[in-house]
């Protein structure tokens, strides 16, 4: 463990990466091999009937011995009952998005859970420490799924909050590679959460289809649209094309919630419908190239990462 790192002692975990919670693409499989692989590992809830959680939280349970967390969207309809299961099944970590998270923050604490919150800005960022969080995630605009409305990148997000708050900081949107991680290392961030990445692992749930279709997208092929709604970037394909036409008759909200429907999200991700599913995934999409198990993604992530500082503290032009 580098002990020395303040998120590597607040999860007892070995490294400070941490794979997001994602719907329909993060459950007990990725979970599990993250954690093992000396990571956080998180299950998503977002997209799990209370049952099937339970069910997600028990496999993870008997597939890693290491610490893992769930990941809990503030507007799931049966918060409730993933609040109680997180108490009865012992989750230690609990990272919570999408919401106000003074709402559930002081009875995870006073159940003795480590709670992490999601934000996209410094004012939502105070919010969440004020709630008594023990980490933040700063997510940036480059970010897969549903994002900030402010569009702050997080090369931008990350040096603000880490200004602002006093917590173990996790930068997140827009990293895919070690690289990225020393850069957010750098900028302020204790520890760095990656999305994208892992929805492209042998272990994640998403469809092979969307997957496929993940590492096919080049530069520029993801847009953040339906903001009126909640904030999502997609992959552009025929169901966006329906949205951009839907804002070309100047629709309005209720007229674009009749075109998202129901279930998009996972008819394109779980499901692999990629003309009228919704494909959520980062900017990071156009780096990605390969479908590899989640321990080799955590170990060349790790690997670059040390590699990549080694070379800025012994680069000439860093001794002027």
């Amino acid at each position: 463990m580098e002990r020395s790192n303040p998120l590597c002692r607040l999860f007892k975990v070995d490294l400070p990466l941490v794979q997001a919670g994602m719907i329909w693409c993060s459950g007990w499989r990725l979970a599990s091999a993250v954690s093992n692989a000396g990571g956080l590992g998180i299950i998503g809830s977002g997209s799990m009937y209370p049952e099937v959680l339970r069910e997600h939280v028990r496999k993870c349970k008997a597939a890693t011995d290491k610490p893992f967390a769930v990941n809990v969207p503030m507007l799931y309809p049966d918060i409730d009952e993933h609040m109680a299961t997180i108490i009865e099944e012992e989750v230690p970590i609990v990272f919570t998005s999408a919401g106000n998270p003074s709402t559930w923050t002081r009875m995870l604490k006073d159940h003795g859970r480590t709670v992490v919150h999601v934000v996209s800005s410094v004012k939502f960022a105070r919010k969440a420490v004020d709630a008594g969080v023990d980490a933040v995630v700063a997510e940036g605009f480059e970010a897969g799924g549903h994002n900030g409305r402010e569009e702050t990148t997080t090369l931008v997000l990350v040096p603000m909050v880490r200004e602002a708050i006093d917590v173990p900081l996790i930068a997140a949107g827009g990293i895919g590679t070690g690289r990225a991680m020393l850069a957010a290392m750098v900028l302020g961030a204790d520890g760095v959460q990656l999305g994208s990445r892992f929805v492209c692992s042998e272990e994640s749930s998403a469809h092979p289809a969307f997957k496929q279709r993940v590492v096919a997208a080049g530069e520029g092929e993801t847009v953040l649209t339906l903001k009126e709604l909640a904030p999502v970037r997609l992959i552009r394909n025929p169901f966006f094309q329906q949205v951009q036409e839907a804002y070309a008759r100047c629709a309005t909200t209720e007229q674009l919630k009749e075109v998202l429907g129901r279930a998009r999200a996972k008819r394109g991700m779980f499901e692999g419908d990629l003309d009228e599913g919704e494909l959520e995934i980062g900017q990071v999409s156009g780096q990605l190239r390969d479908i590899l198990p989640a321990a080799t993604i955590v170990r060349q992530v790790m690997d670059e990462y040390r590699s990549a500082r080694k070379e800025l503290l012994d680069a000439p032009r860093f001794h002027a």
